[in-house]
């Protein structure tokens, strides 16, 4: 009876290492198919993420100090091109828009506006890029103290140019007087370029948004090289830049265009 005994109970140790071998062995399985599923979805996953991660907020292209100044400008701006030319002509009866300019926007090469001043009114670039009649200001890009200023010049019919400067938030006239430093060969010009000119500034600008959707920061009569006159059209997109149009003023298509990447 003992060694039955001694018999079974080995007989049962072994069964019970046996079903604990093979439960181990089942687990071990599941646990090694589940990680390999879990690998796969893991692995499938990186083919896709990495590609709909590849751009951030941070990778959007930072404004040249040229564009930031556009924007200052023009985020304060509430009178359009169209507003202030007819502000500008209804200050001189019977008189024709030459000129007008959004001061502070890429006028660099503009003179200062001022009683002796000669040249285009819309005013020398201070280091600011802010509208001042004197030129003058801050280092930093800015409308100036009373806001941005639409500065234009309109001619009477024998070519005598007056300049108007309007406030370009709420539209009223800051300043209107005639230029005095013009001469009998100055007003010729003047008178002989509006002449040819058939199509007018805002034709001539209506061409140009028309070509790229933006907001018109300039307009001037000038001469093709002698071949005619042209609208110099100024339009800045919303990405700040500005692109320059060159269109006949006679037929209104456009011989030259140009951005300004800066």
């Amino acid at each position: 009876m003992n060694s039955a005994s001694s018999r079974s109970r080995t007989l049962k140790a072994v069964g019970a290492l046996s079903l604990a071998a093979a439960t181990a062995l089942l687990m071990t399985g599941c646990g090694q198919s589940s990680d390999s599923a879990s690998s796969a979805a893991t692995s499938e996953a990186a083919k896709v993420v990495p590609q709909k991660q590849t751009t951030s907020p941070s990778a959007t292209a930072q404004l040249t100090e040229d564009q930031q100044e556009r924007k200052t400008v023009l985020d304060a701006t509430k009178v359009t091109f169209d507003d202030a030319a007819t502000t500008a002509t209804g200050e001189v009866a019977g008189s024709k828009l030459v000129d007008l300019d959004l001061e502070g926007v890429d006028d660099d090469d503009n003179q200062s506006p001022s009683p002796t001043a000669t040249g285009s009114p819309t005013g020398s670039p201070s280091p600011t890029g802010s509208p001042s009649p004197t030129g003058t200001g801050s280092p930093s890009a800015s409308p100036g103290a009373d806001g941005p200023v639409w500065v234009a010049e309109v001619a009477e019919k024998d070519g005598t140019i007056h300049t108007v400067r309007i406030n370009a938030v709420d539209g009223k006239v800051i300043e209107a007087r005639v230029d005095a430093d013009q001469d009998a060969d100055d007003k010729k010009q003047t008178a002989d370029w509006l002449a040819q000119a058939t199509q007018t500034p805002q034709q001539a600008a209506k061409v140009a948004t028309e070509k790229k959707k933006g907001t018109v920061t300039s307009v001037s009569l000038d001469d093709n090289d002698g071949k005619g006159v042209i609208w110099q059209v100024d339009v800045v997109g919303s990405d700040w830049k500005k692109t320059t149009f060159d269109v006949d003023a006679k037929n209104d298509t456009i011989v030259r265009e140009e951005t300004d990447e800066d």
